[in-house]
């Protein structure tokens, strides 16, 4: 049997009542088609509620995952009143944890034996909306995580999970306490770091990026710190013409991405026919 949701007052996106009448402190709601649906196939999140419209009901399907929490069909009117003013949700909204911390050493582990491994470190990135659509690009151009300080970085949220459109399920977002001091790490597991910088001579399609590469962004206008700068491997720049001197961080991050994956898959070896 469904169980209807009563109207409740409005909630911001982080928190929320949850069925039997308690709070989730730390919970957030997750919205939108794309989002919600990645969202239910993770086995690592933990759900409090599930609501969706008549019209997302149809589009949902019937097979859910298990500890997912039934399914509560109300208005669209009932999901907006609970997420933040101009909220975007198709008819889907879950309340749900914060995905698990991911530690470095766990992602490098599993990519030990990786020769072509894909990692990008953010560097004092601070608006969710970037971060998000930086995981977003990182998904689907094939990066295995993405690094970002424990200080001066978005917490998970739902304006971050919306701008990643699912992609928070896809790729770990890794938190370090100190991000030069993580390049070192990097280095050590044998992954050559290349920090886009405006200023630096060498373009980015000239910089050997078909191995174990770390990309490492700067935020916008302050740009890489010195002492992350000064720990890359290398530095790199995004070759510009016309009236723009600079590209939002998401955009910045998207093209040294597809510059990576576009290496890798030149330098790979081509199999021998049949």
């Amino acid at each position: 049997m469904r169980n209807k949701a009563r109207r409740s007052p409005a909630r911001n996106a982080r928190g929320g009542a949850h069925r039997g009448g308690g709070r989730c402190a730390s919970a957030l709601w997750i919205y939108g088609r794309h989002p919600v649906c990645a969202a239910l196939t993770n086995p690592a999140r933990r759900f409090h509620r599930l609501l969706l419209t008549r019209e997302a009901e149809a589009g949902l399907g019937d097979g859910l995952p298990g500890g997912t929490p039934g399914r509560e069909i109300v208005s669209a009117r009932e999901i907006t009143a609970l997420l933040p003013e101009g909220a975007v949700h198709q008819g889907y909204a879950a309340l749900a944890e914060p995905l698990p911390a991911v530690a470095l050493d766990h992602v490098l582990g599993r990519l030990a034996d990786a020769p072509k491994a894909c990692l990008l470190v953010l560097d004092q990135v601070t608006d969710p909306r970037n971060t998000g659509a930086i995981l977003r690009s990182a998904a689907a151009l094939g990066a295995a995580a993405v690094i970002v300080p424990d200080r001066r970085s978005p917490s998970e949220t739902a304006a971050l999970a919306k701008a990643a459109s699912g992609a928070l399920e896809a790729v770990d977002l890794v938190r370090v306490t100190n991000v030069a001091r993580a390049l070192e790490t990097l280095k050590g597991a044998g992954f050559w770091c290349i920090g886009l910088d405006a200023a630096a001579p060498v373009p980015l399609g000239e910089t050997d990026l078909s191995g174990r590469i770390a990309l490492v962004m700067g935020s916008e206008g302050r740009g890489l710190r010195r002492l992350v700068a000064k720990g890359c491997d290398g530095l790199a720049a995004l070759p510009m013409s016309g009236p723009m001197e600079s590209l939002n961080v998401s955009a910045a991050a998207a093209i040294a991405l597809y510059e990576a994956a576009r290496q890798r898959e030149a330098r790979s070896p081509t199999p021998k026919p049949g």
